[in-house]
């Protein structure tokens, strides 16, 4: 064996050796070398530092059985294929979800995932901003039905008024979606989920009304998968609003499990030889089926004389139905917490029409209605509620911070009470984080991407936020919030807060499902291909996969090793300054969850699909990851601007609590075969020892929440795209004409306390000492009145409404009350 001594450092101690080849490989694994090349290097440390007999065989015998894949297989891989096979690691998947899982594309969650990411392609991902046509779009149109549009009286009269529904269809609100050759708008993504953001900071009826017909539903299908004869006939008519849509899929016994869905299509053949369709179903839930033209269904298609080729059963299949056909039942509405958009139950009982007018994409589409839906949801999870939740969170930041200006306790805006700063920064790092997440999801949209697991975190993660901005909001504001009235701007969006979470997948079933039960499959570099290999019992396509994995998961053993005890630092890190240390965090959460997911999922294979506590935590940690990368891309896409580094830095820190969170619940839960929780106790408390984040301190929450106190430039970009009406009468134009006014008048106001202090006036509040202050000279007369007319505003701006008793019961059932304000002080 002297040969293998022959290298040029052969005299070194065997323990350097073995020390150095060691190094080398655990280098070769962090920087995710390929096996050739790791086996290249192996040999050549070996050589070089004159490695003893041992040590060649221990790494040469391991070497040649993983390059010579002829012997690989004969030895491990086809055993290991057999064992994966007859032990049940394979987890049931029924063909809805194979569909769902194969629906849409990955794109940087697919990096996140990896436990590699590349930071250069998180931070050059698009970030594109509206067109001109688009702008104008939003600053005329969008604007005009936002103002005519009076959020209390909607309430109070159950609907949109005629003039706005008139409105919306002469401007094409409707065909936002649908491209011009069709009559629509042909607009992005980023300017679809621009429109609906802006009318939701105005009215949830409002926006829910345009989102609807722009979202899943026959446009949209229409647009993908029809016929061109199809399209011809409706797109220019779902356009123009002369027929208004709706998609009917949710049924009493099919919510989540759409593959039970009793809604029947059977196809048979007419006298004349023309192929027809009978069609019953029985549905709830449906947006605004009540006032619908033209009913989109999802049904189970039914062929039993096999006219179309494709079997007795084809499937889900997504079918057209002009509402004034025989057999069909609208005229009922559902009332979802009192939200007046028309949310009604529909059915229908032997409705007959052609076949090739009825299905979508005629004959060809039948049986493909599943796909079609998960491949439009795929895209559309990502514009409308994420758009919803950040208008709603904008409009919730720009009157709550004016709110906590103006209002006044103990001689103070209540928004220096720190008690009140915790929720304010709170709602400021929430609301840059959602249109952070808003934008860098619409601009993947906008590139033709279509990221299922992104939209669902989108989806999933910016009605959440929204849900704890809304209710910070409602606590802030306190007495105010709760008293309705054409005053109140925080109630009704409380109130259908719950709808947001409830729609396009509930959010239960979105985090434990659609995150990580079906992303850990779609995002993950090999799991999809070895699950199909299992399933096929191909051995050749599970060689390909399965020692790629297993390189994947001792790379990201060794990385989450060193990053944990560097805390990121061994890592490359783009941009400069304070928000570095943030993407070595990002690499390091990545690496580590990338490595806890392949244990889940190697431990507990098919089981894993049913520990839903488990996979939501997953779920949480995947999802704050992503929207930490659309919080770090924003602030460069801004040009890094330094006064928002305490919104960057409140929104990041807390990201990283949010991960930290989630990983102590995995290490607490996670429960492997033989060594039970042991290991997870140990990981466990080595986690809490070296935390990926605690959260903000207090000194960065203060500075977060002083964003929304102050009016000017900062503030109207963080709450950029909320409607602000020009009225100054308005509910959210006094609080704005407040902010200025009293921000204006407190040098006057330091004035007269700085006098009090000194003796010079009696202690009072400053605004009962406004006459012996120009009297003794302290203030001028016109610093008076500037003053008196802030205390006015103060006053106008924190009254709320009242009613007498008959107006209040009238409220109910008749015209809507004209109620008075109260004339509370601006100091009570």
């Amino acid at each position: 064996m002297d040969i293998l001594h022959f290298g040029a450092l052969s005299d070194l101690p065997t323990w350097t050796v073995t020390a150095v080849t060691v190094a080398t490989l655990l280098a070769l694994l962090f920087v995710g070398a390929p096996l050739f090349v790791t086996a290249s290097a192996l040999i050549v440390a070996c050589w070089t530092f004159g490695a003893p007999w041992w040590l060649w065989l221990s790494v040469f015998t391991p070497l040649t059985v993983l390059l010579v894949r002829p012997l690989r297989r004969m030895l491990l891989g086809d055993r290991i294929l057999d064992v994966l096979r007859k032990g049940g690691f394979l987890p049931q998947i029924s063909d809805t979800e194979r569909e769902a899982i194969a629906a849409g594309t990955v794109w940087l969650d697919g990096e996140l995932f990896s436990g590699k990411p590349s930071l250069a392609k998180l931070l050059a991902a698009e970030y594109p901003d509206l067109t001109a046509d688009e702008r104008d779009f939003l600053d005329g149109p969008v604007a005009r039905v936002a103002a005519m549009t009076d959020d209390w009286q909607v309430y109070q009269q159950r609907d949109l008024p005629a003039e706005v529904w008139d409105y919306l269809k002469r401007e094409r609100f409707f065909g936002l979606c649908i491209a011009k050759e069709y009559g629509g708008l042909g607009m992005s993504a980023s300017a679809n989920s621009a429109v609906v953001q802006r009318l939701a900071s105005r009215s949830l009826p409002l926006a829910i009304t345009v989102m609807v017909p722009n979202s899943l539903g026959p446009a949209e299908l229409l647009s993908h998968y029809g016929t061109p004869e199809q399209k011809q006939r409706w797109l220019p008519a779902l356009a123009d609003g002369s027929q208004v849509p709706c998609f009917a899929l949710t049924e009493p016994g099919a919510g989540s499990d759409a593959g039970a869905i009793s809604a029947t299509g059977t196809v048979f053949r007419a006298e004349d030889g023309r192929l027809m369709v009978r069609l019953s179903w029985n549905k709830r839930y449906i947006t605004l089926a009540a006032v619908a033209t033209v009913l989109g269904l999802a049904c189970q298609l039914h062929d039993p004389e096999n006219l179309l080729g494709k079997g007795p059963r084809p499937g889900i299949t997504c079918a057209l139905v002009p509402t004034d056909t025989q057999g069909v039942v609208l005229g009922r509405r559902h009332d979802p917490l009192g939200v007046p958009f028309y949310n009604c139950p529909t059915s229908g009982r032997d409705v007959v029409l052609p076949l090739d007018e009825a299905i979508i994409g005629g004959a060809a589409g039948a049986g493909r209605g599943w796909a079609m839906l998960m491949n439009c949801l795929a895209a559309g999870r990502g514009i409308s509620l994420p758009a919803t939740a950040t208008g709603g969170a904008q409009l919730t930041a720009r009157c709550v911070g004016a709110y906590a200006a103006v209002r006044q306790q103990f001689g103070l805006a209540i928004g220096r009470f720190e008690g009140i700063e915790e929720p304010l920064a709170r709602i400021a790092g929430s609301t840059y984080v959602l249109e952070a997440a808003r934008r860098y999801v619409n601009g993947a949209l906008d590139e033709g991407h279509k990221p299922a697991v992104v939209t669902a975190i989108a989806k999933y993660a910016t009605t959440e936020l929204w849900r704890k901005v809304i209710n910070d909001g409602m606590d802030v504001m306190g007495g105010a919030a709760i008293s309705r009235g054409p005053r109140n701007l925080l109630a009704n969006a409380y109130t259908g807060t719950p709808i947001c979470i409830t729609v396009e997948g509930a959010n239960i079933l979105t985090r434990t499902l659609m995150v990580f039960g079906q992303g850990a499959i779609r995002c993950h570099p090999y799991a999809l291909k070895e699950l199909e290999a299992i399933a096929q019992n191909d051995p050749v396509a599970f060689d390909r996969a399965f020692w790629p994995h297993l390189g994947h998961v001792l790379r990201n053993a060794v990385r989450a090793t060193l990053l944990f005890a560097t805390r990121g630092l061994l890592t490359w890190a783009p941009g400069r300054g304070a928000v570095r240390g943030y993407w070595r965090r990002l690499n390091w959460a990545s690496a580590e969850f990338a490595l806890l997911a392949d244990v889940a999922m190697g431990a507990l294979g098919g089981d894993l699909k049913r520990k839903e506590k488990l996979t939501g935590r997953y779920a949480d940690w995947f999802a704050w990851m992503f929207l930490a990368a659309a919080t770090l891309r924003r602030f460069e896409a801004e040009g890094r601007r330094h006064e928002d580094l305490p919104l960057v830095q409140w929104s990041l820190e807390h990201a990283f609590a949010e991960m930290q969170q989630a990983r102590c619940g995995i290490h607490q839960n996670l429960r492997l075969p033989v060594l039970g929780g042991a290991l997870g106790k140990v990981m466990g408390l080595f986690a809490r020892l070296n935390p990926l984040g605690t959260g903000p301190n207090d000194r960065v929450g203060q500075r977060a929440a002083r964003t929304l106190l102050q009016p000017g430039a900062q503030r109207d970009r963080i709450t950029g795209n909320c409607f602000v009406p020009d009225d100054p009468a308005s509910a959210l134009g006094r609080l704005e004409h407040a902010l200025v006014t009293c921000t204006a008048a407190e040098p006057v106001l330091k004035k007269l306390k700085d006098a009090v202090k000194l003796g010079r006036l009696p202690k009072a509040r400053p605004a009962q000492l406004l006459d012996q202050a120009v009297e003794a000279g302290i203030v001028t007369a016109a610093e008076r009145e500037q003053v008196q007319a802030a205390e006015a505003a103060r006053a106008e701006a924190i009254a709320v409404d009242s009613f007498t008793l008959e107006e209040y019961l009238r409220s109910a059932a008749g015209p809507a009350p004209q109620p008075a304000a109260d004339t509370a002080p601006a100091t009570s």
